[in-house]
């Protein structure tokens, strides 16, 4: 009988070249290195941001290294969360670029972000009713399939605890209180592990001892080796726990370096249009950073 589909040759695939294709497709996600203290992780160079016809940022130029605290300050509509937005690849610029670890924002896929560099909002919404102990595991979701992905129950069990929310653990996260619902998405954050954390306001919600916790957290996180760039309205806080400070002003940078250079009463009454006295505590020597207020 006459064959009808005669054998066509096909040309072999090379054995090393299927062991290749093998291996890429195998492949795992890759557990970036942690940066060297000192190291800058994140930049923004000549930074422009619109939103419609307003400009919220203009010509910003902002870094943060591995191993320090920056404190972005500065009156309300100041664009603090607009840069911190732009550093998070969240908003884009108009002008200018942001670098996450040396390359542009646009060089990393989603994960790949997710794995360097961890973003704490000013709100917390969940959209069901996922329990306290889910959200905070959601942070170990860009690590699914790499080796790193071992050691997600301890560092869920480890952020519960650092935040001091495991008693609500089994809780619904919309039926948590505001401050509550502001530790557990702290939780979040630390569990993900990353070398850079952007924390928008992440005292607003909370009594002062959680405030001070929090803080404390950042500045434990930062002594790891993380860069950390968190937003604040209290300067005394600043002052307090920040390696830097930038202060924004109308979009643009009004200052910025450590505390005690930038955090001077000429500067700071002429951004808030506000008295703001400056002095040291008679006891600590701490930099104490208040508003002037006459006596009634």
């Amino acid at each position: 009988m006459t064959d009808l589909h005669p054998a066509v040759d096909t040309p072999a695939v090379p054995p090393r070249r299927s062991r290749s294709l093998r291996s890429l497709f195998a492949r795992t996600p890759d557990v970036p290195a942690r940066p060297t203290p000192g190291t800058v992780t994140l930049r923004a160079t000549g930074l422009t941001v619109q939103r419609g016809a307003r400009t919220v940022l203009a010509d910003v130029d902002f870094q943060v290294a591995a191993g320090e605290i920056a404190a972005l300050v500065g009156p309300n509509g100041a664009g603090k969360s607009s840069l911190l937005a732009a550093l998070a690849g969240e908003l884009a610029p108009s002008s200018g670029t942001v670098q996450l670890e040396g390359h542009a924002l646009a060089h990393w896929n989603h994960a790949d972000m997710a794995r360097r560099r961890a973003v704490l909002p000013q709100s917390h919404t969940v959209g069901f009713p996922f329990t306290a102990r889910e959200v905070v595991a959601m942070g170990r979701a860009p690590w699914l399939h790499t080796p790193a992905a071992a050691h997600d129950d301890a560092l869920i069990a480890a952020a519960l605890a650092a935040t001091d929310v495991t008693h609500l653990a089994g809780r619904v996260f919309p039926s948590l209180s505001g401050g509550e619902r502001a530790r557990v998405a702290l939780a979040r954050v630390l569990a993900q592990d990353t070398a850079t954390l952007l924390l928008d306001e992440p005292t607003a919600a909370l009594d002062i001892g959680h405030q001070e916790a929090v803080l404390r957290l950042a500045a434990a996180r930062a002594a790891d080796g993380a860069a950390v760039v968190v937003v604040v309205h209290d300067l005394g806080v600043a002052a307090a726990y920040a390696d830097r400070v930038t202060v924004l002003d109308g979009g643009r940078v009004a200052a910025d370096g450590p505390p005690r250079k930038v955090l001077t009463h000429e500067l700071l009454t002429e951004v808030y249009h506000h008295p703001v006295d400056v002095f040291d505590h008679p006891t600590t020597g701490a930099q104490l950073v208040l508003p002037e207020r006459g006596r009634g």
